[in-house]
């Protein structure tokens, strides 16, 4: 009942290619293997290559403790497990796909909030730039940033400093485990949706 109603209604008439399974399975092998090596993640409860709401696949993490808030270290972490499937298939096929669309959604939404809203930016600091006015143009009204554009290209760079730097220790510990990433797919591919307490899927 609660993966239901955190992740969607399981699409029972969706019927899934071969291609999509395995594409799915690496790709949710990769978000659960980072989850499991970054010391700031939340442990995995659930992986599934079952479709549910817009999503191909999953990888369900809890938190283990009701901390109100989130460290740099976390928050680094956090966005580096986002960057996992993409990698997954980049380094498994040689390709990239869609599937990683809203994970690099979110990772950049965090990225920007970090440099923004928190004061996690070395260049920029101590300073609250999520503030914006709208704008009434035409028949509708638009958002329009508070700061100069030469603050919006600093936090641009800030972002995607941000973005690249875990997106390189991601690669380096997946391509380091690769062969773990092998055994997750074959067991999440197998199970379509492989619970906590099974320990083949994950690094140790």
């Amino acid at each position: 009942a609660a993966t239901k109603v955190m992740m969607g209604p399981q699409k029972r008439s969706k019927v899934m290619t071969e291609r999509d399974r395995k594409i799915t399975a690496y790709h949710e092998s990769g978000h659960a293997i980072l989850h499991k090596l970054l010391p700031y993640c939340d442990e995995v409860q659930e992986v599934s290559i079952v479709p549910r709401g817009m999503a191909g696949g999953y990888t369900m993490s809890r938190p283990d403790s009701d901390d109100n808030y989130s460290t740099i270290n976390k928050l680094n972490n956090t966005i580096a497990s986002m960057m996992g499937g993409r990698i997954a298939e980049d380094l498994i096929f040689h390709d990239i796909t869609t599937g990683a669309s809203n994970d690099i959604e979110q990772a950049t939404k965090l990225a920007r909030k970090m440099v923004t809203q928190f004061g996690m930016s070395e260049k920029l600091g101590f300073i609250n730039l999520g503030s914006t006015s709208e704008v009434f143009i035409g028949r509708d009204y638009q958002e329009k940033s508070v700061y100069s554009e030469a603050t919006a290209k600093l936090i641009d760079e800030e972002v995607e400093k941000i973005l690249k730097t875990n997106y390189e220790q991601a690669k380096q510990i997946l391509t380091k485990h690769r062969q773990t990433s092998c055994t997750c797919r074959i067991v999440t591919k197998r199970r379509n949706s492989v619970p906590r307490r099974s320990k083949r899927c994950y690094a140790r």
